[in-house]
């Protein structure tokens, strides 16, 4: 059995909702979408060895009841967006060549900011993933910072999972929704730092 100290170097990336229907022209786009999505797959293809696992999560609706509206408040109920089987619902283009360890699909009749509330193709949760992998820290970039990221990385700290949100490969729905953010994510433990300052643990 792999021990504590080893689990804990084994680092994954956890790559939230880089989606088109979250980037200019999408549905539900936030603001730089697309440039965090290049900026993502240039982080990753150039550090891709430094961590031991990368996992993606997608918004994957099928019905979420009530999550989607014809006339969203736009904190509870949002349009339609993510819709499964759709190209809007695919992994930007931009990660065409991302290598992944696992992909996480989550909301199909639910609203599911968490890449915790998913499972893979194989039904395993995100928890159980990384659990199987023995991945002991994370680092999370993806879309948006303000909401499925903010939610991913506090659950993976109630995990007890030491974890690193890297603020320059994330972007807030709005200013003043990522302040908020960076404010719930400091009082939970989580480290906000610039990609380029990262050190990353050894595999």
């Amino acid at each position: 059995m792999m021990g504590d100290r080893r689990r804990r170097n084994r680092r994954a990336l956890l790559v939230v909702d880089v989606q088109p229907t979250f980037c200019e022209g999408g549905a539900l786009p936030v603001p730089g979408g697309n440039e965090i999505a290049r900026r993502i797959a240039a982080y990753a293809g150039s550090h891709s060895d430094d961590y031991a696992a990368v996992v993606t999560t997608q918004d994957w609706h099928v019905d979420p009841g009530d999550h989607f509206s014809d006339t969203p408040d736009f904190i509870d109920s949002w349009p339609p967006h993510g819709v499964a089987g759709t190209d809007e619902a695919e992994l930007h283009p931009a990660l065409t060549d991302l290598e992944t360890d696992a992909a996480v699909k989550k909301g199909a009749y639910e609203a599911a900011y968490s890449g915790f509330d998913g499972i893979d193709a194989e039904g395993r949760t995100l928890a159980e993933i990384l659990d199987q992998l023995c991945i002991g820290s994370v680092d999370v970039v993806g879309l948006a910072e303000s909401h499925c990221v903010k939610a991913t990385a506090l659950d993976a700290r109630r995990l007890g999972l030491p974890v690193r949100v890297l603020t320059d490969l994330t972007a807030p729905v709005s200013p003043e929704l990522g302040e908020m953010a960076h404010e719930v994510l400091t009082a939970a433990g989580v480290e906000l730092v610039e990609s380029e300052r990262v050190a990353l643990a050894v595999r």
